[in-house]
């Protein structure tokens, strides 16, 4: 059994809110709908009464958070090599392969990155979704950050809410860019095929900046920095300005451009997840208050697509 406490005060700024949707803000670790069922098991008091989700919120009440977590019902502890870049008393930084779920989920309930955090760092299991704090697509690779602290995790949490998590990626696509640039438009699920997302005017704001790194006949390597982070940002926003990224099954579709020479044809057939890689990570370390930055080395995967360029 694991015990979570928390305990705080409402400001004004949330005077006219549910309480539901204030504690998703303040406790942005855990989802709304945990928070909710929270609310109604009587897990969550306010002023030492039990509350309802949609109760009004005025400023100043007194939110007591006391839960007891089952943990045999939690996702298992799963033997999974982690390639760990840094690790103290408060996070981990780790560099994740292609093929790796972050997240179990529907068809997918062991063999991920989650699970793997489990068996390193068991007393992770107290804390929501082991740590994980941001993600990558399974095909993508490279840098992610957990943590291993309640104060850690707050602390990463208002961190990405704020934008000020630098994370910074390579990416190769197809076409010769001119110049580097910026694509401000929301992203949302797809209307129709429901397992994409897409350029959409209810979606969320998405704000993606890339600038040149190397060129290539037919090619560019981008760098590329987020200011938000959602599902598929770099992906679909690429492939709306037609610089589809190299290898994406899901966005994107194999091209071979003329003159290509027999081993670099081979070689795009043969790299089948889009070339993106989280490279660089840089926040600010939740205890130590210090500014971090982290890297992490192309895969080899990706290192021998660009040889044959």
């Amino acid at each position: 059994m694991n015990k979570i406490q928390r305990q705080i005060t409402l400001s004004d700024e949330h005077a006219g809110e549910r309480l539901d949707q204030a504690l998703a803000k303040i406790w942005a670790d855990y989802s709304r709908s945990t928070l909710t069922e929270w609310i109604k098991k009587e897990y969550i008091t306010v002023n030492g009464l039990p509350s309802r989700p949609r109760t009004k919120v005025a400023g100043g009440e007194e939110v007591l958070l006391d839960a007891t977590l089952d943990v045999q019902t939690q996702n298992k502890a799963e033997d999974i090599v982690l390639d760990i870049i840094a690790e103290d008393d408060e996070i981990i930084v780790i560099n994740k392969p292609a093929g790796l779920i972050v997240h179990p989920g529907a068809g997918r309930p062991s063999g991920t990155l989650l699970n793997a955090l489990l068996h390193h760092c068991p007393t992770l299991n107290t804390l929501s979704r082991a740590g994980i704090v941001h993600r990558l697509d399974k095909d993508t690779t490279g840098l992610l950050v957990i943590a291993k602290t309640p104060t850690a995790h707050h602390s990463l949490i208002q961190q990405l809410q704020a934008r000020t998590v630098k994370r910074t990626y390579l990416a190769l696509v197809y076409g010769e860019l001119i110049s580097g640039g910026t694509t401000d438009l929301p992203i949302g699920r797809h209307p129709k095929q429901r397992q994409k997302m897409a350029i959409n005017t209810t979606g969320k704001s998405a704000v993606t900046h890339f600038r040149i790194e190397k060129k290539f006949p037919d090619f560019t390597l981008l760098k590329v920095q987020l200011e938000t982070g959602r599902t598929h940002q770099i992906r679909v926003h690429m492939t709306h300005i037609k610089h589809p990224l190299v290898g994406d099954q899901t966005y994107g579709r194999l091209y071979l451009p003329k003159g290509a020479s027999e081993p670099l044809k081979a070689a795009l057939k043969q790299f089948k997840r889009q070339a993106l890689h989280a490279y660089q990570l840089a926040f600010i370390h939740p205890t130590t208050n210090e500014e971090t930055l982290f890297t992490a080395p192309l895969p080899e995967d990706f290192v021998a697509l660009m040889e044959q360029l």
